[in-house]
């Protein structure tokens, strides 16, 4: 039987007019060409929806005003819209993006003091079906492409003032799995780190997989990429072939086995991400084994408390059992923290965010 997550998703319908929101400096060259434009136009052009994050032709007083109007009359300029925002009680912002074809998805801003991290969506929908995950609840709708998961951040750092050049924080955690998309994913990562445009550092984007391990071994041929983590959440092959379907493709042997040949710089670590369910993947026999799991290849662990949403049926673990595992991990040598998921009351914490809303 074909698993979803073999098939290519849906990939967005071709539009009559480009959209020029999201296009790299290759393809901003060959757009200008065929405006009848020198080549150096196309450098300004990205600066201009990169560097500084226009949103309308008319900021870009670079160019010429006979060229704003050609822009203007064949081409679109579409980043995803902000349609709703939902704001946490600890500051974190969820808010759902309007897709060009009518698709909703939703991206979270957690101001953290000093720094900032966007949550970012790379499908509309989910293939894997993990069972503790709302997103999965909506099946696969389509793949976004690199423009749309690049709108994504500059749509939100707009929208709250993020100054130019300020560090930001991204995970590919939102909806969606990154490494089903991995082609769209990498185009934006290109556009989001290039020098000359958003000048994001590759050390500070982080793509997190439920274990596609053909996914894995493509993410490790490229020479720049994402930092990698692991949703692993179960220490036994019987339990996480229940809550996540993609271990019955690669199990948790498999799973090391890539993990241990995937390439990383010097100090890179990779992130095991475990998400705690009270009395179900929280016994001190679980911590044992994460630690054994762990200890294959350079790593740290992040424990998440289950963010509880409607029809889950799990809950998360008590205070106590967590330091113990904390503890436990500790005694082991095992780098690992807790993370406390922003915007849990809006909705907007790992394994949170689900449009119901008709989709195409």
């Amino acid at each position: 039987m074909t698993r979803a997550w073999e098939q290519p998703a849906p990939e967005l319908a071709p539009e009559a007019n480009p959209n020029v929101a999201g296009m790299g400096l290759d393809a901003l060259r060959d757009l200008v060409a065929r405006l009848g434009e020198s080549g150096f136009r196309a450098a300004q052009i990205n600066e201009g929806l990169y560097r500084h994050r226009w949103t309308r032709w008319e900021q870009f007083t670079s160019l010429s005003k006979e060229l704003r109007a050609k822009l203007q009359a064949r081409t679109d300029l579409r980043w995803p819209e902000i349609t709703e925002s939902v704001v946490s009680e600890d500051g974190s912002s969820k808010h759902a993006f309007l897709l060009g074809d009518g698709g909703l998805v939703e991206g979270v801003h957690m101001p953290y003091g000093s720094r900032t991290t966007l949550c970012l969506s790379s499908q509309v929908g989910c293939a894997m079906g993990c069972t503790f995950c709302a997103t999965g609840l909506m099946g696969i709708k389509r793949n976004l492409t690199a423009g749309e998961i690049t709108g994504q951040v500059v749509t939100m750092l707009n929208a709250h003032g993020h100054p130019e050049h300020e560090p930001v924080n991204l995970v590919f955690m939102g909806m969606g799995e990154p490494l089903h998309n991995l082609d769209q994913v990498m185009a934006a990562f290109a556009l989001l780190t290039d020098p000359k445009g958003l000048a994001l550092s590759p050390k500070r984007i982080t793509l997190s997989t439920s274990g596609l391990v053909s996914g894995i071994e493509r993410l490790a041929a490229y020479a720049r990429r994402p930092r990698l983590a692991l949703s692993l959440n179960a220490t036994t092959d019987a339990y996480r072939d229940r809550i996540m379907p993609v271990n019955k493709a690669w199990n948790l042997a498999a799973l090391a086995a890539a993990l241990k040949a995937f390439p990383l710089e010097h100090g890179e670590r990779i992130t095991l991400e475990y998400v705690l369910l009270q009395g179900v993947t929280d016994s001190l026999e679980d911590g044992r084994r994460l630690a054994a799991f762990a200890r294959q290849f350079p790593s740290k662990v992040n424990l998440i408390p289950f963010n509880p949403h409607e029809g889950s049926g799990f809950a998360p673990p008590s205070e106590a059992r967590i330091g113990e595992l904390m503890a436990l991990l500790a005694s082991r040598d095992i780098t690992a923290s807790v993370r406390r998921s922003r915007g849990q009351d809006v909705a907007g914490a790992c394994g949170q965010l689900v449009r119901r809303k008709p989709q195409i």
